[in-house]
C-alpha cells in the first residue's frame, strides 16, 4: 500500500486517523501501549496491528508497565502459541524490556510523559504537510530521541520506529492540510 493511502485501507484506519493518531497524549500507560504498537508494526502493516489491538492488551495486562516490567520467559512462551498476537519472539521481549527501560525513565525524570514532552518543551511540532510526499520518515528530533532510548536500555526503537511514534502521540502532527 501506497504510503498516501494507508488511512484509506478500512474504516477502522480512517476512524484510528481521524481521532487518535496525532492527538496529544500524556498518559504514561497510554504513550507505552503505543510504543509497543509501533515496534509491532515494523515490517507489518497498521492494520494487522490495529485488528490484533485488543488481544495485545489482553496479553500484555492492558500495557500496566509494572506487570509487564515483571512478565518471564515462561509469559513468553505462552505469547508465542496465542494466534491472535504477533508472535515475534524479539518484538514480544522488547516489549517487557521497554516495560523495565520506561519504570527507570519514570525514576529518573518523574514519568515517560515528561520524559518524551521534555524533548519538545512540552509543545506540539504542527507540520500539516499538503500530501504523504512532504511527510519525512525520520527526523533530527526522531535521531535524538532513539539515541537516547537507546542509552537508556529500549528495544525496537530506531529513529523511523521513533518518528511514527512521534507522530502517533501527537509530539509530531503530520495530519494532511486540508485541500
Amino acid at each position: 500500500m501506497a504510503k498516501a493511502d494507508w488511512m484509506y485501507d478500512s474504516p477502522e484506519l480512517l476512524t484510528y486517523y481521524q481521532t487518535e493518531w496525532g492527538q496529544p497524549e500524556h498518559d504514561d500507560q497510554r504513550l507505552f501501549e503505543l510504543l509497543c504498537s509501533e515496534l509491532y508494526q515494523a515490517g507489518l502493516s497498521w492494520r494487522t496491528v490495529l485488528n490484533k489491538r485488543a488481544a495485545f492488551r489482553k496479553a500484555f495486562k492492558n500495557y500496566n508497565i509494572r506487570k509487564v516490567a515483571q512478565m518471564t520467559s515462561e509469559d513468553i512462551e505462552q505469547l508465542m502459541v496465542n494466534p491472535m498476537i504477533i508472535r515475534n519472539r524479539a518484538k514480544l521481549n522488547a516489549t517487557i524490556n521497554n516495560a523495565q527501560a520506561v519504570l527507570n525513565v519514570q525514576a529518573s525524570e518523574g514519568s515517560f510523559d515528561r520524559y518524551l514532552w521534555g524533548f519538545v518543551d512540552g509543545q506540539q511540532i504542527v507540520n500539516h504537510p499538503k500530501t504523504w510526499t512532504e511527510v519525512p520518515t525520520e527526523s533530527a528530533l526522531s535521531l535524538r530521541i532513539s539515541k537516547d532510548l537507546k542509552q537508556r536500555g529500549f528495544k525496537f526503537v530506531g529513529p523511523v520506529i521513533i518518528y511514527s511514534f512521534l507522530q502517533v502521540i501527537g509530539i509530531v502532527d503530520d495530519h494532511l492540510r486540508p485541500q
